[in-house]
Order: C-alpha cells, then structure tokens, then sequence
C-alpha cells in the first residue's frame, strides 16, 4: 500500500465578488511584479544606477505586457501550435490558461532591449537589475501552480513527501511545483543576490543576467526531471522534455552575455 501526503485542496478562486473572480494565479502574477518592481528600484538606487525611479515605473508596464504577451505566445507557438492554428480566437483567451516562461522570457527581454534603446540606458546594466528580480514571480508563479493542483510530477511511490493530486490519477506523485519554486525561485534569488553584493560583478555588467539565463537553465532541467510532461507531448528527443529542450538555447545565451560581459572593459 503507497503512503502519500494529503494534497491541499485550495480553492484556485482566491476572492469573489459576485460574478468578479481573482484567482491565486492572476495574484501570483500580481505580487511578483510588485515585488519586482520595488526590487529593481532597490537595486538601481546602488551602483552602477542602471535606471532612475521614473524609468522602473515606466519600465514596469513594458515588463507587463512582455510577460504576458510574451507568456502566452510561446504557449501557443510551443505547446500546441496546431490546436491554435485550428482555433486561432483561442489564443486571445488567456483565462483558459497557457502560459510559457520561455515565451515570456522572451518577452521581458524584447521589452528590455527596446526600452534601454529609448531611454539610452546601458542595455546589460538595465538586464542585471531586471533578471536579479525575475526569480520572485517565478516563485509565486510555482506556488500557484501547486494551488492550483496543475504541472504536477512524475509518479513515486517510494517518495514519503508524495501527493495524490485532484487531477493526476490515484497515484502518489512528486510535488515538483514546490521543487521548481525552490530552484526556481529562492536559490536563483539569493545567488542572483549574492552576486549584485560584490561589487566586481556588479560592475561588469551583464554577467548576473548571463548567470540567470544558465541558472534558470539548470533550474527547469532538474525540476523537469520529476515534472509529468505534457500530457499532449509527452517525452521528446531523447527522452527530454519540452521545458527541457527550451532551456537549451538558454545555456547559449547566457554564455555569450557572460563572455561579452568579459570583454567589455567594467565602468562604476
């Protein structure tokens, strides 16, 4: 007989007004802007002073609409282009759900390059402060995750801090959410900070955006090795997954950000 940890069944609808529903998820968007948004201030209030506080309130709608436009067009371009093509109102309908950190990632970076471009900010210093934040939504993005009993792991019977999730079956299962949250999430923040404290880094800009980039890379390779693939996709190219083949190009780019970082000579 397996042993597995009762799921928390939370309701995904956090607050209701009337016909007005606010779910976890669309919080968890929320609070990790928020936060973001006074992290980021927080930092370019420090050498080397990548924005001023007019430019991070500014910036934060542009990272807005890079996440969610971001989010939900590498969902459909990703995940199930076909269906999309096929039912192309659909991809409009963002409370249906199908969302992608890579498309969104994409997204914040556009905006990024765009917005340093317009208000003639240093592009690498603009994405190490951006990047220091970006783990604190991807936090509260995985505990919504887990909130809302979604993404949820790989079978494991042997696993005493296993789940039986709502809509995963009767079997016991990682609860990778909160693996992805943890890695994801607190170790990148706190090495991303760890990194901003010394002022050597700091100051040779663009290497905490390059660090992001592989650490987020390794973050959702490990967590994906316990995460249940898409069910529509199931494992991919070698038996990897789709999460895992999308974060190759980010071994890439992060490599190369470090290297120019290298190259360029460090100004305070």
């Amino acid at each position: 007989m397996m042993f597995a940890i009762a799921f928390p069944a939370i309701d995904p609808i956090a607050i209701e007004f009337g016909p007005i529903a606010i779910r976890w998820y669309a919080l968890a968007y929320i609070a990790g802007l928020m936060l973001g948004w006074h992290y980021v201030k927080f930092l370019c209030a420090r050498p080397p002073h990548a924005m001023r506080d007019t430019d991070v309130d500014d910036f934060l709608v542009w990272a807005t609409l890079g996440v969610v436009l971001g989010g939900r067009l590498g969902y459909v371009a990703f995940y199930k282009p076909l269906y999309y093509l096929a039912h192309p109102a659909e991809i409009f309908m963002v409370w249906h759900g199908g969302m992608a950190f890579h498309g969104g990632a994409l997204g914040v970076i556009l905006a990024i390059i765009l917005f340093s471009h317009r208000r003639k900010l240093d592009l690498f210093a603009v994405g190490d402060a951006v990047c220091c934040a970006v783990p604190i939504g991807l936090f509260f993005g995985r505990i919504a995750n887990f909130i809302n009993g979604e993404l949820f792991g790989r079978v494991a019977p042997d696993v005493p801090w296993a789940m039986v999730f709502p809509a995963g079956g009767p079997e016991p299962r990682h609860p990778s959410q909160l693996y992805q949250a943890g890695l994801e999430g607190l170790a990148l923040v706190v090495v991303l900070a760890l990194m901003w404290r010394v002022p050597a880094i700091r100051n040779r800009k663009g290497t905490i955006a390059g660090t992001f980039l592989i650490g987020y890379g390794i973050a959702r390779v490990i967590g994906e090795l316990f995460r249940q693939p898409d069910a529509h996709l199931g494992f991919l190219v070698g038996g990897a997954t789709m999460g895992q083949l999308l974060s190759v190009p980010l071994f890439a780019a992060g490599g190369l950000v470090i290297w120019w970082a290298g190259k360029r000579r460090p100004r305070v």
